[in-house]
């Protein structure tokens, strides 16, 4: 069938299919392309898991003989190094396709434009930058570690209509197709309080087909109640690790249920993303639920350094009084203006997600 002929119509359906591999390419960027001859698509593919083929391979593999004299589209440029696989310039070359639309340069320095280059080389004509911003939408953390060289940062919370901080998720927030079932299968890690950890504690998992779960991540510290570890899941206590201070007494039941324990002078953001990006993590998502003052500290840390890159606030349908530990009130007391940068809202169920950047 006849497909629209607009260079961003294929750009588009390029991060479309590179949405499918969420959460599973870390530290891999996510990756989609589409092989189009005389206006119709006869190749499609992504790159659904690091270490496994590029999303180049797939597409020229699905379109076969068609491939050659065609217009490759890619959302991030093909790269043109040896890595764990080939490089995506040379199977480009190899088919013969006439022209290679690419949506962004690859900001990794093995990559940047020489993979560009390389295809310009070998006589086939590329354009670059379609549909563009929507490419680095799509690979914002990925993006940010390659010139940062740190995890993004991205602060979540629940609010009431009337501006208090909610213990709580809106409805189907959690179910498959929920916004925070979708949030959770984006991010590496998770920064949780100590204090959801109670007799009826779960790891609330992303609900989502095929999801890659992220690492839990607690702190423990000395002037904080203990932690008091239930009965989780082999599953559960492997995906967990709790950060603790020099001075804390780990209890034996923590130690017992093999829940990872890294102890730190001083427990801070710094060194909890540092600890992420030796473990090879894009992204870390600090979510405000339990006691708000296990995070508060972590959350001054963030505003104050300059750490948070991203916020995500869910507002319920619902009035509700101060609880005593309004986070909001903690963060006016910081003496610092933030300027919030495409700002976008959404509705949920009966929730709104209002989506911003700093």
């Amino acid at each position: 069938m006849a497909q629209d002929t607009d260079d961003g119509f294929y750009m588009r359906r390029c991060v479309e299919l590179a949405w499918k591999a969420i959460g599973c390419t870390s530290p891999n960027p996510m990756v989609g392309c589409v092989i189009v001859k005389d206006g119709k698509i006869v190749g499609e593919g992504f790159h659904p898991k690091a270490g496994q083929p590029h999303a180049e391979v797939f597409a020229l593999r699905d379109a076969g003989d068609l491939a050659e004299n065609a217009t490759a589209y890619v959302s991030l440029e093909p790269c043109n190094h040896y890595g764990r696989t080939p490089p995506c310039t040379e199977a480009l070359i190899k088919a013969k396709v006439k022209k290679v639309v690419v949506g962004m340069v690859d900001p990794n320095p093995i990559v940047a434009s020489k993979g560009v280059d390389k295809l310009r080389d070998a006589g086939i004509d590329v354009s670059v930058g379609v549909e563009e911003e929507l490419c680095k939408r799509l690979n914002e953390a990925y993006i940010h570690q390659m010139l940062t060289g740190n995890p993004f940062l991205t602060l979540r919370y629940s609010l009431s209509v009337n501006g208090n901080v909610l213990d709580q998720l809106g409805k189907g927030a959690k179910e498959p197709g929920g916004y925070y079932s979708q949030l959770l299968q984006e991010y590496d890690a998770v920064i949780l309080s100590p204090t959801l950890l109670n007799d009826k504690f779960s790891i609330l998992a992303s609900q989502e087909p095929g999801a890659k779960q992220p690492l839990w991540i607690l702190t423990a510290r000395t002037s904080h109640p203990p932690i008091k570890i239930p009965g989780l899941s082999t599953e559960e206590t492997a995906k967990m690790i709790i950060f603790t201070d020099k001075n804390m007494d780990v209890q034996q039941e923590t130690v017992l249920q093999g829940i990872e324990m890294v102890v730190l002078d001083q427990i801070n953001l710094k060194a909890i993303l540092e600890y992420c990006k030796c473990q090879g993590f894009c992204s870390v998502l600090l979510d405000v639920r339990g006691n708000f003052g296990d995070i508060e500290e972590l959350l001054k840390e963030g505003i104050e350094q300059n750490l948070l890159r991203k916020i995500v606030v869910e507002v319920l349908p619902l009035w509700h009084g101060s609880n005593g530990e309004n986070l909001l009130v903690a963060i006016n007391s910081i003496d610092k203006r933030l300027k919030i940068k495409n700002l976008q809202s959404r509705t949920s169920n009966e929730n709104v997600v209002l989506e911003a950047y700093l």
